[in-house]
């Protein structure tokens, strides 16, 4: 459960592993999709006055979900935690898919943050 406070509700499209010049990052690698995606939604949320520690909710979206790629995903959220210096433990809802708009696409995570 998250319980936000605030005036501003900022809703994420799905952010994928690309830089900010949009070249693909870590093909075929989970975990660095899953950095990279989070490193984006901080990117975008410090654009709008906000940080990570606004996000209310996560909804991710894996390709070929299976167990399995649970340690890739924590691998990846970690990752991107240390180089943020947050605590990601957010509400995640975690969907596995067939396909994402593009092939090379391991991931994408959309997010919901409350900001003052």
């Amino acid at each position: 459960m998250s319980i936000a406070t605030g005036s501003r509700l900022v809703f994420l499209a799905g952010q994928v592993a690309r830089d900010a010049d949009g070249n693909p990052v870590g093909a075929g690698d989970l975990a660095a999709q899953v950095e990279q995606a989070y490193l984006n939604i901080a990117t975008a949320l410090t654009s709008a006055g906000g940080s990570f520690d606004d996000v209310a909710k996560l909804t991710v979206y894996v390709v070929d979900w299976s167990p399995d790629k649970m340690p890739l995903l924590g691998e990846g959220v970690g990752r991107a935690a240390a180089k943020l210096g947050i605590d990601p433990v957010k509400p995640i809802t975690l969907l596995g898919v067939s396909a994402l708009g593009e092939p090379d696409l391991l991931v994408e995570v959309e997010a919901i943050a409350v900001l003052n």
